[in-house]
């Protein structure tokens, strides 16, 4: 099959975040499909954009997957610069559905941009092609700008979100969701029960098989210091924003500061700042920052932390789930996971692996520390595993994409 894959956050080996789409196609080419992704050339969540010079449009291929991207402006926040760098996608889409379809000929097209104004131009392409159909959710838009950014769904920009959103429903020939708990939403906006297939985050096994690579020495150096002064690292790996429930884990860090517990949060993000005055100021002495470091050491620096954190705030759009890349990490490595939240599902709690505990208290995370440490030494392995087990039987990306192919091939 020619498999179509729009994503406007579309990723790669190269330029960083979203990698759902390259670890997908990935699978897919092995499979003996054809692969084009067609992505913005600017991206909040990339570490780095395609180099397009003067061009409007790039080509490349990698890793055996045939990119196309669009040059659209540049952005930063969620205001009206990133509503422009949408607008300058969808119309290119639109301006090159045509080509796209006649060139390419795609027997598949996923819409898969987050938001879901790119279903417009993905039927045009479908049509043209005579080619199925597929809508694929993220995150639930209009819903998420509305209950996690306060937008009223009478602003004009939600109002254009919410008609993409039902218009998808009804019109995608099929619906992949990564969040399990979506149907009765989705049902209410005008999708057809049979049309909607879960198929969640993963990991690829690639990443975590062989030799794998040793951290920077830098690292590695402060975190054996931590050891051999016979304190447990409590770990956190990932983003620093306000998502990330962080100032949450400094108020706990703070109630065990005479405790052989320190904390460990690598990464960076718009909250960094914010966090290490925090830590400074309230002599939470006991709290490190360290930098990000690359995506290939993930799996050596978890080996390091004696529980593996992550966290969030209580947010009632997490009633339709979550899927978070970091905890699937977590387990694949191993590690026992303490885990704040509440949420529509809970793999930390399926998996058996670790404690939940609930969101936005530092009493609560606390508490949940000095359990798991308590645990026997058996014990606390046992938890690991079960943690690692879990995600190779329903988290491997040759998994998913099997998967996904069986939902294109037969709905």
């Amino acid at each position: 099959m020619n498999i179509l894959l729009i994503n406007h956050y579309a990723g790669s080996s190269q330029h960083g975040m979203e990698y759902r789409p390259y670890y997908l196609a990935t699978e897919w080419i092995r499979s003996g499909h054809k692969v084009r992704i067609i992505a913005s050339s600017k991206s909040h969540v990339r570490s780095s954009s395609p180099n397009l010079n003067k061009q409007d449009v790039l080509n490349e291929t990698i890793d055996g997957i045939d990119y196309t991207w669009y040059r659209t402006p540049s952005y930063s926040g969620n205001g009206m610069g990133r509503v422009r760098n949408m607008a300058a996608f969808v119309m290119r889409l639109f301006r090159e559905s045509k080509a796209i379809a006649d060139t390419f000929k795609p027997d598949i097209v996923i819409a898969s941009s987050t938001y879901p104004m790119d279903i417009w131009p993905a039927e045009r392409i479908a049509k043209l092609a005579k080619a199925k159909l597929i809508f694929e959710v993220h995150d639930l838009w209009p819903l998420s700008p509305m209950e996690l950014g306060g937008m009223s769904k009478w602003h004009p920009f939600i109002v254009l979100v919410q008609q993409a959103e039902n218009y998808a429903y009804r019109h995608a020939d099929t619906v992949v969701s990564m969040l399990p708990k979506v149907h009765d939403h989705m049902e209410a906006h005008g999708l057809a029960p049979h049309k909607l297939h879960i198929i969640p985050n993963g990991i690829s096994l690639e990443e975590w098989m062989g030799t794998l690579p040793t951290l920077d020495e830098s690292v590695s150096k402060v975190l054996l210091q931590y050891k051999s002064q016979g304190k447990a690292i409590i770990g956190y790996a990932g983003a620093h924003g306000v998502a990330n429930a962080l100032d949450v884990l400094l108020e706990a860090a703070k109630q065990l500061k005479d405790e052989k517990v320190v904390f460990v949060l690598v990464g960076n993000g718009s909250e960094k700042s914010n966090l290490q005055q925090k830590a400074k100021a309230e002599l939470i002495d006991n709290v490190f920052f360290l930098d990000p470091i690359k995506k290939n050491q993930i799996p050596a620096l978890l080996q390091y932390f004696d529980i593996a954190y992550i966290g969030w705030h209580h947010q009632p759009l997490y009633r339709f789930g979550i899927a978070p890349n970091k905890l699937m990490d977590y387990m694949m490595a191993e590690k026992v996971v303490l885990h704040s939240v509440s949420a529509g599902n809970d793999p930390v709690t399926e998996a058996g692996c670790g404690l939940t505990v609930k969101p936005e208290s530092p009493q609560a995370i606390v508490q949940g520390i000095r359990q798991l440490l308590a645990l026997d030494k058996a014990e606390r392995e046992l938890m690991s595993k079960r943690g690692r087990e879990y995600i190779l039987k329903h988290h491997t990306y040759p998994l998913l994409a099997k998967r996904f192919l069986e939902v294109m091939q037969n709905g």
